[in-house]
């Protein structure tokens, strides 16, 4: 098999029409097929509707509008057929092994030999889907579980039975590797596999013990969220996310298939209320509610939580639990006095015990079963990882302590914990009792395995610069959410020096959840409260001129996003020779959402490149407008291929599908550039003049009057237009970047002494969001 060129997806529900979306959003097409519901008039109509379902999904299920092109809507009744035109079947029908198996034996009349079947299973061993199956059937298929939403969660669980080709298998798995983002994670063929036996187990234990213990449910998502490294969601926000519905189906199927000792077991309770909850509509987020809800009752949004004794909804309310904000680490969290250790040690006692457990059971592999929960739950530390936190003796003791058994991988460590670094390697430990490095695929580098048992070639509180070698150097944002500041600038300007002197290229890239959310508006407000006028202005200007170095550096630059880049972070960017972006990037010059117009040169490189694009009118009006549009709503892409119709991204900009491989990618492209490099040229900008301001300032009152600009918008998008129009130039005069910059300098320092942009500013340190004044 030469590789996966086309896919069929069986199954249009929501988990299998967002396999088809998400292959769809790699470049490849997919058969998206269904059974006919009985006197349908549209015999694709179950697959049509999931696709015209998911062009309206939040958050979105395709990257663009246009990657739904690539899905066809079919059915299984006069398309089946055509499954011999594809590379790779994916079966995603109900969880009972009578219609699988019905519907593979359909499958394998009609496919080629050596196309890959899989299953989307989370709780049925393969060696049960295939039993009755032929020979030459079995060496083709294997179980591919996605989660969901699957073109956000990275985790891929492959498994494969003693009959699997392996050739075959690594295929599918470099394809859902490089084309569909996915980490793969190998598992044993056991029932729930490695994330769901072991996350539904967490679930479990940790709503039957708030219901024994007496815990709200706001207090229980406090105490099992962020002190553990597990989504605020906690576990009852999580439960409402996933939905309730799908908790008691899971469970129901685990408890089917796993040996009666199993210490699942143990974890399961019956809950009347959730059943209740499930029959009169309340499946959580995408119900009417679930643990938490929205009441909408005379047309306010109260947001209620359920009291698990009574099965009453309440006001929700803030977790009272003070001594969490003291306790320092998950160890101390867990020694707490009351309910909030007692709760806490309940549910993260029984759940690292059972991950132990099944260390050779799912997997033989303690780095998988961490990287399945890191990517499958979204936690922030691994079990074995949150073991070697809180102190594998001290689980060990305490299990004992409670007369609870101690699993043979814990009682065994002897003061050893399951990961350490050797010789600049991290290393794992192996169940027979050494430890191995951890190898990473080709074309995979991360900064945190770079930067173990280094220094920084420069560093400060707010950056770091790295090798990481063939002459490429890696600058690293390190404040609090990637916030740019002052101390970036500064290291930025000494990185420009020494990069050089004796480097060939620089890549500007960080592992943070997000790229950089934009400058630090805590800094700015406080320097605004104390009117220190000319610090900000200083800052502002500080960073014109170091982006400007950036963009004309004698080597090239080529920056690395993942998450959101917002704002500055934006415009380094806009800066850069090239851009190698996760495709999961979210960009835009949100600028005027504070109530500020973009001024480390957002406005200047945006003009720039529209002007160039030529896929607009000619003359100095269409390009102006588009960035007036574009930045005046604080427009963010929603994916980087979005990015690039907007043109954050040039087209010719890399864009990669999995964050591990983002570094290498981005360091190719920028050894790639060095060979003949020049730096860019300024190019001067002709735009419209006053008369062109005018005209956008009216088409902003425009939306004041249908109300959907406020007060203060009106005076930040006339700033803004000033600047796209060039001030009080003439519609002949033509303006080279120092002019305006400068605009853009004047235009923030005017915005930034109202009150208005000062109460956005608060706002969103506060809430999150800007208030619309």
């Amino acid at each position: 098999m030469s590789g996966i060129r086309k896919v069929a997806v069986i199954g249009a529900g929501v988990m299998g029409s967002g396999i088809a979306a998400h292959v769809a959003n790699a470049g490849v097409p997919v058969l998206l097929m269904d059974i006919v519901p009985e006197g349908a008039t549209d015999r694709n109509g179950l697959a049509a509707a999931a696709i015209a379902r998911m062009l309206k999904t939040e958050p979105a299920a395709f990257m663009t509008p246009r990657a739904a092109k690539r899905v066809e809507a079919c059915n299984v009744e006069d398309h089946l057929g055509r499954l011999a035109e594809v590379d790779w079947i994916i079966e995603v029908v109900i969880e009972r092994l009578d219609a699988k198996r019905a519907l593979y034996r359909r499958i394998d009349a009609v496919r080629r030999p050596g196309t890959a079947v899989s299953s989307n299973t989370s709780t049925i061993p393969l060696d049960a889907v295939v039993d009755g199956m032929p020979e030459s059937f079995r060496r083709d298929f294997l179980i591919t579980h996605f989660f969901n939403p699957p073109r956000y969660m990275r985790l891929l669980e492959l498994v494969t039975g003693p009959q699997t080709d392996p050739a075959l298998a690594e295929t599918v798995a470099d394809f859902a590797d490089r084309r569909l983002g996915k980490s793969v994670v190998r598992c044993k063929d056991r029932p729930g596999f490695i994330a769901n036996r072991l996350g539904i187990t967490w679930i479990q234990n940790a709503i039957a013990a708030a219901d024994d213990l007496g815990v709200p449910v706001e207090e229980a998502d406090a105490i099992m969220g962020r002190p553990f490294g597990i989504p605020k969601t906690g576990v009852f926000g999580l439960v409402d996310l996933v939905g309730l519905d799908l908790i008691p189906h899971t469970t129901a199927s685990l408890r089917a298939a796993l040996p009666p000792d199993d210490a699942f077991h143990d974890s399961y309770r019956e809950m009347p209320l959730v059943s209740r909850l499930i029959a009169a509509g309340f499946t959580g987020r995408k119900g009417k509610g679930g643990f938490y809800r929205l009441n909408r009752t005379g047309g306010q949004k109260t947001k209620e939580a359920i009291d698990l004794a009574s099965g009453a909804y309440r006001p929700a309310r803030k977790a009272d639990l003070p001594e969490l904000k003291d306790a320092k680490g998950p160890r101390a969290v867990l020694d707490l006095p009351g309910r909030a250790g007692a709760y806490a040690w309940r549910v993260i006692g029984a759940t690292l015990s059972y991950a132990a457990g099944l260390v050779g059971e799912a997997s033989d592999d303690v780095a998988a079963i961490d990287e399945a929960m890191r990517l499958g739950y979204n936690w922030t530390w691994g079990p074995f990882e949150l073991i070697d936190r809180i102190g594998g003796a001290y689980l060990a003791d305490r299990l004992a302590r409670d007369g609870r058994p101690v699993p043979p991988l814990l009682a065994g460590l002897d003061g050893r914990s399951f990961y350490r670094v050797e010789n600049g390697r991290r290393q794992v430990l192996q169940p027979g009792g050494g430890y191995r490095d951890i190898v990473r695929p080709d074309g995979v580098l991360r900064l945190a395995d770079i930067k173990l048992g280094r220094e920084p070639l420069l560093t400060n509180g707010s950056a770091a610069l790295w090798d990481i070698g063939d002459g490429v150097v890696c600058f690293e944002f390190t404040s609090q959410s990637n916030a740019l500041d002052e101390q970036v600038m500064v290291l930025l300007g000494k990185t420009i020096k020494l990069v050089k002197d004796r480097y060939k290229a620089l890549v500007v890239y960080n592992e943070g959840t997000n790229f950089s959310v934009g400058a630090n508006l805590g800094l700015a407000l406080f320097a605004a409260n104390i009117a220190a006028w000319g610090e900000i202005e200083k800052l502002v200007h500080l960073g014109q001129q170091t982006y400007r170095q950036l963009k004309y550096a004698p080597f090239p630059v080529v920056s690395a996003p993942s998450g959101m880049a917002l704002g500055g972070g934006c415009e380094i960017l806009l800066h850069s020779d090239a851009v190698q972006a996760h495709a999961e990037s979210y960009i835009g010059l949100v600028e005027c959402g504070v109530g500020l117009a973009p001024a480390w040169g957002g406005c200047t490189e945006m003009l720039g490149r529209w002007q160039a694009s030529g896929t607009l009118p000619k003359g100095p009006m269409p390009a102006v407008a588009r960035v007036f549009e574009t930045v005046s709503t604080a427009t963010v892409a929603k994916s980087a291929e979005e990015a690039r119709d907007l043109l954050f991204l040039r087209p010719d900009d890399g864009i990669t599908m999995n964050r591990d491989r983002l570094l290498a990618d981005a360091k190719a492209r920028a050894l790639s550039l060095v060979a003949g490099y020049a730096p860019p040229k300024p190019v001067p900008l002709t735009l419209p003049g006053s008369a062109g301001g005018l005209a956008l300032r009216m088409a902003a009152e425009g939306f004041a009057r249908r109300g959907i600009a406020t007060k203060h918008d009106l005076v930040v998008s006339g700033e803004l237009a000033s600047v796209l129009s060039g001030g009080e130039a003439d519609i002949l005069d033509t303006l080279d970047e120092d002019a305006i910059l400068e605009l853009e300098r004047d235009s923030f320092m005017r915005l930034v002494r109202t009150e208005a942009t000062l109460d956005r500013f608060e706002s969103v340190l506060e809430t999150g969001r800007p208030v619309r004044n």
